[in-house]
C-alpha cells in the first residue's frame, strides 16, 4: 500500500471524527500522516478556542471543530494507519455520545457503509431488558438455602444441640462425610455451614467446592496450596468440599489423608453411595459420617411453597418476564408425593411446570398485550414429572435394601409384603434374572425339605424369565415369589450345613482322612492297602446298621435336625 492511500485513509477516518477536511490535511501534513498524533494536534490546536454551548444538535454540522473530549485518544485507538474495524466504530459512537458532540450515528455509518458489509449494531442493554432475561440456573440452584436454618427436612443433625450445631458454636469445625440419597441436601448443607460460620464473629471460612467427576489429585493438590497460604497469610481456614468423593479410588482417597490429618483443610464430603463400601477406612476414620434422610412430604412441600413466593430468586424469575406464577395446594401435593424425597426432583418438575403454564398465557394475552399471571395446573405438573420418580440405583445402597426387603417378606410368609417389593424393585428397573436368581437359592436356604418341589419351581421361574424376559415375565415372578412365600418353611439343610461348616473349619489339627471302608478302591494296589474292606453295600443289606460313614471322631454327631422318618412315610 502506497503513502498515498495510507493518507487518503487517515484523511477519512479524521473526518469520520467530525473534523473538517482543511482540518485534517493541515494535522496529517504537519504529523507526517500519523493520525493518532494528528488527532492529538487537532484537539490542542482548537482547545483553547473551543466553546462548548456553541455546540448544539440544531447549529453543529460536519464541519464544527470536536470538543476537546480525550487529550490522549490514543488511550482509544490503540492503531497505526490501520482500516477502520467495527470495534472503532463502536468506540467511536460510545466517546462522541458520552460527551455531548452532536455527530449523528447515521452520518458516520453512511460515510462507512462501503467498508463495513457486515457491522454489529451497538447494543445497549437497560435494567429493565436485564430483568426480562431469565436466570441460567434451574430453580432447584437458585433455591439452595443460605444457612442452616433455611434448611429443611434434616432436624437430627441440625438441632440446636447437634453434634454439628456445637461444633459451630465452638469454632472447631471437624471434617464431615455426607451420605444420603441425591436431593436431600448434602452440597446445600456444606454450602449453608460456611455462610452461617462466616456471619458469626471470629469464624471466616474460604469455601472451594470440587467434583470427584471432574477433578483429581492435581487439583485438590492446588487447593490445599492455595489453602496453606491464605492460613499462612490471614490465618483464614478452607473448607474443601468433595461431591461425589465415592467415584476417587483408593489412591486418590488416600491423597486426602494427610492435609487432614495436619488441619490444612476442613474436609467435607458428600456421596450418595454407602461409606462402608465405597470410603477406604482411614478416611472413614478421620471424618464423622453424618447421614441424611430422604425429604418427606411435608419438607417437599415447603420448598415448593417458598421457590412459588420468593420474588427475588424464585420460580417468578424463571420466566425472564418476572411474570406472577399462581400454584394451587394440589399441584404442591402432587410433586411433593411423587419425588421420592428428591427435593432437585420436585423443583425442576415445578418450573418445567411453570414454563408450560406461562406459555399457555402468552398465547391467551388479552387485547392490550398484557401478560395476566400464569397458572399452573395438575395436568402441568403431570406432564412435568411424566411418571413417579423412584430412587433406585442397580448397583447400589438401594438394589440391596430392597433385595433383602424382598427376602425376608417371603421368609415372614407375607405374600403381599413380598409382591410389593418386587415390583419396587421391578418399577427401579433391575434385571428380572437377578431376581430369580435370589428366588432359586431362596428356594433351598428358607423352604428346603418342608417342600422340596420349591427349587424345582425357582429353576422353572429362572428359565421363563430367561425365555420371554420383561415386561412379560413380571407375573412369572410375582407367581414364584407368591408360591414361595406361602409354601411351608424349613431352614433345617441350610443349618446343617453351617453346622458342618463350623466343624470343617474348627477342627483341631488337620481334618481325618476318610475311613477305608468308605474309600473306594479301582485298583489292586488300593484293595491290597485296605481301601474298601468291611464295606456293607446296602441295597444288598437293607436291615444292616452296624456301618458308620462319620470319621471316628465325629461318630454319633448330627448335623441336620430331621424327623427321623422311614423312606415311605417320606414319600
Amino acid at each position: 500500500m502506497g503513502s498515498d492511500e495510507l493518507n487518503a485513509m487517515a484523511e477519512q477516518q479524521l473526518l469520520s471524527m467530525g473534523f473538517p477536511q482543511d482540518l485534517a490535511v493541515e494535522a496529517l501534513t504537519a504529523t507526517g500522516g500519523d493520525i493518532v498524533k494528528a488527532t492529538d494536534w487537532i484537539l490542542h490546536k482548537d482547545s483553547c478556542n473551543f466553546n462548548p454551548k456553541s455546540l448544539s444538535p440544531s447549529t453543529t454540522d460536519e464541519h464544527s471543530s470536536p470538543p476537546p473530549f480525550q487529550p490522549k485518544i490514543d488511550r482509544f485507538f490503540q492503531f497505526q494507519s490501520k482500516p477502520l474495524t467495527p470495534t472503532f466504530i463502536s468506540t467511536l459512537k460510545h466517546t462522541v455520545t458520552t460527551k455531548g458532540v452532536a455527530t449523528r450515528e447515521e452520518e458516520v455509518e453512511e460515510d462507512y457503509e462501503p467498508q463495513l458489509t457486515k457491522r454489529p449494531k451497538l447494543v445497549v442493554e437497560s435494567e429493565q431488558e436485564k430483568k426480562k432475561k431469565p436466570p441460567h440456573e434451574p430453580l432447584s440452584e437458585r433455591m439452595r438455602p443460605r444457612t442452616l436454618d433455611e434448611v429443611v427436612g434434616q432436624d437430627h443433625i441440625l438441632a440446636p444441640r447437634s453434634l454439628l450445631r456445637s461444633a459451630i458454636d465452638c469454632g472447631r469445625l471437624p471434617s464431615l462425610l455426607l451420605w444420603g440419597p441425591p436431593g436431600t441436601g448434602k452440597t446445600s448443607i456444606a454450602r449453608a455451614i460456611v455462610n452461617t460460620c462466616s456471619a458469626s464473629e471470629n469464624n471466616t471460612y474460604r469455601f472451594v467446592s470440587l467434583s470427584a467427576v471432574t477433578s483429581g489429585v492435581k487439583d485438590v493438590r492446588d487447593a490445599v496450596d492455595e489453602a496453606r497460604r491464605l492460613k499462612k497469610k490471614s490465618n483464614k481456614r478452607t473448607i474443601l468440599f468433595i461431591d461425589e468423593v465415592h467415584r476417587f479410588n483408593k489412591a486418590q482417597q488416600d491423597s486426602f489423608l494427610p492435609v487432614i490429618e495436619d488441619g490444612s483443610v476442613i474436609f467435607m464430603g458428600a456421596t450418595t453411595e454407602n461409606p462402608s463400601f465405597h470410603l477406604i477406612t482411614p478416611l472413614l476414620s478421620r471424618c464423622r459420617v453424618l447421614t441424611l434422610n430422604p425429604l418427606k412430604p411435608q419438607h417437599i412441600a415447603s420448598l415448593l411453597r417458598r421457590a412459588a413466593t420468593d420474588c427475588n430468586k424464585g420460580l417468578c424469575c424463571s420466566m425472564g418476564e418476572m411474570l406472577k406464577i399462581e400454584v394451587n395446594d394440589e399441584c404442591v401435593e402432587f410433586l411433593s408425593d411423587n419425588c421420592d424425597g428428591d427435593a432437585r426432583v420436585a423443583l425442576n418438575a415445578l418450573e418445567i411446570s411453570a414454563t408450560t403454564a406461562a406459555a399457555r398465557s402468552q398465547m391467551a394475552r388479552g387485547s392490550n398485550g398484557e401478560l395476566e399471571s400464569a397458572v399452573i395446573t395438575l395436568g402441568d405438573v403431570k406432564e412435568a414429572m411424566q411418571c413417579k420418580h423412584l430412587a433406585y440405583d442397580r448397583a447400589g445402597d438401594e438394589h440391596y435394601n430392597l433385595i433383602s426387603a424382598l427376602h425376608k417378606s417371603m421368609r415372614g410368609s407375607d405374600a403381599d409384603a413380598s409382591i410389593y417389593w418386587l415390583a419396587r424393585m421391578l418399577e427401579g428397573g433391575e434385571e428380572p434374572l437377578y431376581i430369580a436368581r435370589r428366588l432359586v437359592r431362596f428356594a433351598s436356604e428358607d423352604v428346603g425339605l418342608a417342600d422340596p418341589s420349591a427349587l424345582c419351581q425357582a429353576v422353572a421361574c429362572y428359565q421363563a424369565c430367561h425365555f420371554i424376559g420383561m415386561p412379560e415375565c413380571n407375573v412369572i415372578l410375582a407367581q414364584c415369589i407368591a408360591y414361595l412365600a406361602l409354601a411351608p418353611k424349613s431352614i433345617s439343610v441350610y443349618r446343617a450345613l453351617g453346622a458342618a461348616l463350623k466343624v470343617v473349619r474348627e477342627s483341631v489339627g488337620q481334618n481325618e482322612g476318610v475311613p477305608l471302608h468308605l474309600r473306594n478302591a479301582p485298583t489292586k494296589l488300593m484293595k491290597d492297602l485296605g481301601y474298601g474292606k468291611d464295606y456293607i453295600y446296602p441295597p444288598d443289606n437293607p436291615n444292616s446298621s452296624s456301618q458308620t460313614y462319620l470319621p471316628p471322631s465325629l461318630q454319633g454327631y448330627k448335623f441336620l435336625d430331621w424327623p427321623n422318618v422311614a423312606a415311605n412315610d417320606r414319600r
